[in-house]
């Protein structure tokens, strides 16, 4: 683990901390606008130091840290979270998100009929 005493870039910590996935997810969420530091859009080369409050909107849900220590490299799950303080809302339940349209296995490919009963349900 290499830790800085100053400031490290905001798409690499939050790569290091594991709120997403990849570091090239991290760079597109900066670029597209889905970072804040302390209520600012930042750039992924933007740097960020203990104290910064960080928000990240990903896969449908926004996270809100505060950076309690700086790491450049990814870490494991139990040292990231010793890196950070976690003031996100919580998830939705389960019941709230979409449910997922499922077929039968072996029905084919949905007809005109049903193609049409699905976009009035999504149009919703």
């Amino acid at each position: 683990m290499a830790e800085d005493e100053g400031s490290v870039r905001v798409d690499v910590w939050i790569w290091s901390v594991r709120l997403v996935k990849t570091r090239s997810m991290a760079t597109a969420a900066c670029r597209g606008g889905h970072v804040r530091v302390n209520d600012q859009r930042v750039k992924p080369a933007s740097p960020v130091r203990p104290g910064d409050e960080v928000r990240v909107r990903h896969d449908g849900r926004e996270r809100v840290v505060v950076v309690r220590r700086i790491v450049s490299k990814r870490v494991g799950a139990a040292v990231a979270q010793e890196c950070l303080t976690d003031n996100s809302p919580p998830p939705p339940p389960r019941e709230m998100l979409m449910p997922v349209a499922r077929r039968e296995r072996g029905a084919g490919r949905p007809t005109k009929r049903e193609r049409r009963e699905l976009d009035r349900l999504r149009s919703q």
